[in-house]
């Protein structure tokens, strides 16, 4: 299925309880905001960040930005808490770590279906341990789910891995949830590069990532956001060239042929399609653009 049209080029994380990075980032050019409740407050700040979140979420000051809030697992003491809350104020997305299964997906979509506030919350799933990985086809077609965060750190921890430039011992997991995600039509962006002052490094990883097929970066500074929006963006050649094979394409089937050449390449209707997307997409990252200057 087609992949969305919606940009989650740059995918920031946010301490939820680290109140000025909160309110800074309703200045900051990511496409989309995690709200971090889990790995990245600590135990004893937990009850505090959830309080501080939901005041945040309810001043607002964040569209057009997209906006997903990681709760702690189910499993944890914090989870029904931080579950009970955020139903309370409708998040637009319900990011659950450590997913393994549809049916974790389907427990917290029976809950959002019994509160009539949270009609458009969607649930996106942490991809990060080796037992997902065998389970991520049942997860993308589970009830709300819109996308996968590929929890890179966590897998490799998991599997044992080394952390290579090329993340070659990571290519297959990143590969069959992406394929997983793209089967069901919904979101799958790739995992953090945690050398956040290496800009040669990010940019190489994100162009990576981008090969793969995935649609954005998940990112933990601020400095971060413009190379990932940079690399998961159409270049103005790809654009052009999206528009001439639709036009070479459409002027062949005015004289009954299914085929264009285009820069002595064959054009048909599925590269058509990916010429389509091209154009949805930069159309797309325009209309975010504005509205964030609006």
């Amino acid at each position: 299925m087609a992949r969305p049209v919606r940009p989650y080029r740059s995918v920031l994380y946010i301490p939820a309880s680290k109140e000025r990075a909160l309110e800074k980032a309703r200045t900051l050019a990511a496409d989309a905001i995690i709200f971090d409740l889990e790995d990245a407050v600590t135990v004893e700040e937990k009850p505090r960040a959830r309080a501080l979140l939901v005041d945040t979420l309810q001043q607002g000051g964040y569209a057009p930005r997209a906006q997903l809030v990681r709760i702690n697992g189910m499993e944890t003491e914090w989870g029904e808490s931080d579950l009970s809350a955020m139903m309370e104020i409708a998040p637009e997305a319900i990011l659950l770590p450590k997913v393994e299964s549809a049916a974790q997906i389907e427990a917290v979509a029976a809950r959002l279906d019994a509160h009539a506030a949270c009609a458009e919350t969607a649930i996106w799933a942490m991809m990060e341990t080796p037992r997902c990985l065998f389970t991520a086809p049942e997860i993308a077609a589970a009830p709300r789910m819109a996308g996968f965060v590929m929890g890179t750190n966590d897998l490799a921890k998991d599997l044992g891995t080394r952390f290579r430039a090329d993340r070659l011992p990571q290519q297959w997991a990143l590969q069959t949830c992406l394929a997983a995600a793209r089967a069901e039509g919904i979101a799958c962006i790739d995992g953090v590069y945690n050398a956040f002052r290496d800009a040669d490094g990010l940019r190489a990883e994100c162009e990576q990532g981008r090969d793969l097929g995935m649609d954005g970066k998940t990112v933990i500074h601020p400095s971060q956001i413009r190379i990932a929006n940079e690399v998961f963006s159409p270049t103005e050649e790809e654009i052009a060239l999206a528009r001439r094979q639709i036009d070479a394409y459409e002027e062949a089937c005015r004289h009954g042929q299914a085929v264009a050449v285009v820069d002595g390449k064959i054009v048909e209707n599925l590269h058509v399609a990916i010429a389509r997307a091209t154009l949805a997409q930069a159309e797309a990252i325009e209309t975010l653009s504005k509205q964030e200057a609006a």
